[in-house]
């Protein structure tokens, strides 16, 4: 599954149009200034990418116009969405809610979407590759492509500043652009829910881990890595994933101990491993809370911890390493941040993912409650953008069970962003040791 260069996948599209679509109404003067939270303002950095395929039977009939009309009436539930960041007197960012709308990309590309899955490529070019300044006032926070196959198939690839919210804002932002095309309308605006701030002792605060501040970025905001970093993913099946419960734990530990736990214990232990040892010592593990899962306004809601071994994980049993992320995550990490970003009024820079290798936990988000025309995509895919030099892990819903249309799920995807040629050998290592 090596991932090909991106100039060269490129070049498989073709007939690239850019357009823009705004709020069906203007947003009042009185409510126009988003403040963004602590926690906001520590994610600027990350850009979180998703691409949705679907057949020729789930689009046709549905021409680009009938795909952009429920965008107008989207973006008047979500304000900020169509907004712009700008910088109060003090320096620290907002966003202004001044109806500058989204960008939309259309392109079409010269494969089927069958023939382009089964090539294993890296699907980041069906995203447009969104980056925030340096012209922040002039900066979309979130584009949409729509890439259309020679099979009559179509890609959505969503890329969504961090900025706004998480995975799951992202994707119930797409959701309910789908269910306004489908004829389900909200009545009114959604509201924001004040998600609190997580409070820190004082005395922590110089033992900051979750997090790593890196050289000021001024308005362009994109890290510049130390690595040449790589996306790519597998999936693992239903019957794959007992199959790794069943060998890592004893029969009374099975149902305490989540897929993601597994997983997560089994990559780490490989990759400490591929780098001889030489770490990780310290992860991070990113979870939802219900209270995020719940919520449909865009919020940065998910819950940043840190699990650090005083043990070689390379060495070490795997029922210890999934102990240590099942019961010894530190509490406080993103409390932390949003304190020390708090102090500096929001204009000092952070990673959080990829300052330590991070897990990320979104096998309960809603990638797949996106519909056209009644029908599911037949495959969904998230990555992130921005990312450290440890890399980052997202675990995902799986494929289609069958028909797309069928709603059921064949165990998760995984998917990766690491220092190059690390996934090939993460891979053959699951492979020869985990998954015969």
């Amino acid at each position: 599954m090596k991932t090909g260069s991106a100039n060269n996948e490129s070049l498989l599209l073709y007939n690239v149009k850019l357009s823009s679509v705004v709020p069906a109404t203007v947003t009042s003067e009185i409510n126009n200034v988003h403040e963004l939270t602590d926690m906001d303002l520590a994610m600027k950095l990350h850009y979180i990418q998703g691409v949705y395929f679907f057949t020729r039977e789930a689009v046709e009939g549905l021409t680009i116009d009938k795909l952009k009309e429920p965008m107008f009436k989207c973006l008047d539930l979500y304000t900020t969405v169509s907004g712009r960041i700008r910088r109060s007197e003090t320096g620290r960012p907002f966003i202004k809610c001044n109806d500058s709308g989204v960008r939309i990309v259309e392109a079409e590309c010269d494969t089927t979407i069958e023939e382009f899955l089964d090539m294993k490529k890296d699907q980041s070019f069906l995203v447009y590759n969104q980056v925030l300044g340096p012209d922040l006032a002039f900066s979309p926070l979130v584009i949409m492509q729509f890439t259309w196959f020679k099979c009559g198939g179509i890609s959505l690839g969503l890329s969504w500043a961090h900025v706004l919210g998480d995975a799951f804002s992202a994707t119930s932002f797409v959701n309910m652009w789908t269910k306004i095309l489908s004829g389900q309308m909200r009545p009114k605006c959604l509201q924001p829910v004040n998600l609190g701030k997580s409070k820190s002792p004082p005395s922590v605060l110089e033992n900051l881990v979750s997090t790593k501040r890196v050289d000021p970025l001024g308005d362009h905001w994109l890290i510049a890595n130390n690595s040449k970093m790589e996306t790519n993913y597998f999936q693992i099946t239903a019957k794959q994933l007992e199959h790794l419960l069943a060998n890592v734990c004893a029969v009374d530990q099975a149902a305490k101990i989540s897929h993601f736990e597994v997983l997560s214990a089994i990559i780490w232990r490989c990759l400490s491993e591929i780098r001889e040892d030489c770490g990780p010592r310290i992860i991070a593990v990113c979870t939802s809370s219900s209270r995020n899962r719940e919520n449909e306004y865009p919020t940065n809601g998910m819950v940043l911890r840190t699990v650090e071994a005083d043990f070689s994980v390379a060495k070490a049993d795997i029922s210890a390493v999934v102990e240590l992320i099942a019961e010894k995550r530190v509490e406080y990490g993103m409390g932390m941040t949003e304190e020390i970003v708090e102090k500096e009024n929001g204009e000092a820079d952070y990673i959080a993912y990829g300052a330590n290798l991070t897990f990320v936990n979104l096998e309960e988000a809603e990638i797949y409650g996106l519909e056209l025309k009644g029908r599911k995509p037949v495959f969904v895919n998230y990555a992130i953008n921005g990312v450290g030099d440890e890399g980052v892990v997202l675990v995902l819903p799986g494929a289609a069970k069958g028909k797309a249309e069928s709603g059921g799920r064949d165990g998760v995807t995984v998917t990766m962003v690491l220092p190059e040629n690390q996934f090939q050998l993460l891979r053959n290592k699951l492979e020869r040791d985990w998954m015969q």
